[in-house]
C-alpha cells in the first residue's frame, strides 16, 4: 500500500510480485504486455486454471491517516508530470491475496492437479492492460486456460464476506466523442453561421432519450456526456464543439442500441439543423471493454462451495448487494474470457468493517468510496477471505 505505481509504469510492483511467486516454485515470465508478470505452477495432469490480480495504483493524494499511507509521487505516462500515486482502489490486496494463494497452492499440491497459472495484470485503471497482455500473445506463449477466476475488494461489502453474482457483475464501457462542425459568426449575427453549441445542447438532451425512451426497462444503460467544450468569447459562435461521453451496457445487444442510436441522433440533428452533408456531426468511438458476464453455472458452483466450506454467514446478503451494488463500472478481465469464450467468475470481496457500514446505514459518516483520497479497507479479514475463497475455488477446479 505504500508503495504504489501507476498503470503502465508498474516496474517495481511487477519486479516484487515475481519474485513473491518464484520464491514459491513458480515459473515467471516478467514484461508480458508491458509490465505483466505470469506465474505458472504446473502440478501433473488437469485443467489449467488462471487467476488474475492487478497491479496499478490511481493518480490520487491519499489522506487516508493509515500508518502506512503513500506518499509516493511518480511521473505520469500521460501528463509527464510528477503527480502523487496511491492504492485507492484496493489494487493492494488482490496482489497480497493472489501472493496468499500461491503460498498456499505450493504447499497443497498433493490435493490438486493440473496447472496453475498466476496473473499480475498492468494498467486496468486505464483499461489497457488486458488487453496488452492478450496482444502479447498470452495464450499461444502460455497455454489457454479451462477456467479464468479474479475479485475485487469492495468498499461496500463487510470485510470478511464475499459476494458472487450468476449475471453481469461490471458493466461493459465505451469512450465516444461527437464533433459537431458549425458555421462561425458574431454573436450578434447568429443567421450569419451555423451555432454548434445549440446544435451540441439539442444532441446533449436527445441522448437522453435513448435509455429511457429506446432501452428496455429492465436492461440496463448509461450514456453520460462528460465533457462539452465550445468557442474562446462571450461575443463569437465558433465552428465546431466537441462532445465526449461515457457509454455503458450489460449486453452486446445494449451496446449496439445505445451507439447505433448516437451515431442517429447526432447526425440527423445535423441535417435538421441545415448542415450540408460534409459537415455533418462526426461520432467517433474508442475501443472500449466489453461487459463482465459471469459464467451462471460455474458462478452458482462456487457459491454453493464456498456456502459449504466457509459457512452460510461469509455470503453476503443479496438483497444488500443489489441494494449498495447499483452503478455501472467497467473492468478488461472480459479481454481475457471472451474472444475465445473461457468460463469465468468474477467475484467480491467485502472490505469495510461491519461497524462502519452499521453507522453509514445509520445516517452517519459514509464509507469513503473506491477512487477516494481517504478510501481505506480492512485488509486482514480481506486478503485472507480472497485467499481462502480463491484457494478452495481452485482446489474444486483442480481436483486429482
Amino acid at each position: 500500500h505504500r508503495n504504489p505505481e501507476l498503470s503502465t509504469v508498474e516496474f517495481k510492483t511487477a519486479a516484487r510480485v515475481a519474485k513473491e511467486l518464484r520464491a514459491v516454485g513458480f515459473v515467471v515470465t516478467e514484461g508480458v504486455g508491458g509490465t505483466g508478470v505470469v506465474a505458472l505452477m504446473r502440478n501433473g495432469p488437469g485443467p489449467m486454471v488462471m487467476m488474475r490480480a492487478d497491479m496499478d495504483g490511481l493518480p490520487v493524494e491519499e489522506r487516508s491517516g493509515l500508518p502506512n499511507a503513500s506518499k509516493v509521487k511518480q511521473k505520469s505516462p500521460i501528463t509527464g508530470r510528477d503527480v502523487p500515486v496511491m492504492h485507492a482502489c484496493g489494487h493492494d490486496v488482490h496482489m497480497t491475496s493472489l501472493i496468499g494463494t500461491a503460498r498456499r497452492m505450493a504447499q497443497l499440491k498433493d490435493r490438486w492437479s493440473g496447472t496453475l497459472m498466476l496473473i499480475g495484470q498492468p494498467a486496468e485503471e486505464r483499461v489497457l492492460g488486458a488487453r496488452m497482455m492478450m496482444r502479447d500473445h498470452l495464450w499461444e506463449r502460455f497455454g489457454r486456460p479451462d477456467y479464468v477466476l479474479a475479485f475485487h475488494v469492495w468498499c461496500g461489502g463487510e470485510a470478511g464476506k464475499l459476494s458472487v453474482s450468476d449475471g453481469s457483475p461490471y458493466a461493459g464501457a465505451d469512450t465516444v466523442d461527437i464533433i459537431v462542425h458549425g458555421v462561425g459568426a458574431h454573436g450578434a449575427s447568429p443567421h450569419r453561421g451555423k451555432d454548434p453549441v445549440v446544435l451540441g445542447a439539442q444532441i446533449v438532451l436527445a441522448l437522453q432519450t435513448l435509455v429511457s425512451r429506446e432501452l428496455p426497462p429492465r436492461d440496463p444503460g448509461v450514456i453520460t456526456v462528460g465533457s462539452f467544450h465550445a468557442g474562446t468569447k462571450h461575443n463569437i459562435i465558433p465552428d465546431r464543439a466537441v462532445l465526449q461521453l461515457t457509454v455503458r451496457n450489460t449486453s452486446q445487444e445494449t451496446r449496439k442500441l445505445l451507439l447505433d442510436g448516437i451515431k442517429r441522433i447526432a447526425v440527423n440533428l445535423g441535417r435538421a439543423a441545415g448542415l450540408p452533408e460534409d459537415k455533418l456531426p462526426e461520432v467517433k468511438v474508442s475501443e472500449g471493454c466489453p461487459p463482465t458476464i459471469n459464467d451462471a453455472k460455474l458462478a452458482r458452483r462456487l457459491r454453493k462451495l464456498w456456502t459449504e466450506k466457509m459457512g452460510p454467514d461469509a455470503i453476503m446478503d443479496d438483497e444488500f448487494v443489489a441494494k449498495h451494488s447499483k452503478g455501472m463500472g467497467a473492468e478488461d478481465f472480459p479481454f481475457f474470457t471472451t474472444d475465445p469464450p473461457i468460463r469465468s467468475v468474477y467475484f467480491q470481496v467485502g472490505g469495510t468493517p461491519k461497524a462502519d457500514i452499521e453507522a453509514e446505514a445509520a445516517g452517519g459518516p459514509k464509507v469513503p468510496s473506491h477512487h477516494s483520497p481517504i478510501f481505506k479497507i480492512s485488509p486482514e479479514p480481506a486478503v485472507t477471505t480472497g485467499v481462502e475463497a480463491t484457494v478452495l475455488a481452485l482446489l474444486d477446479l483442480m481436483k486429482p
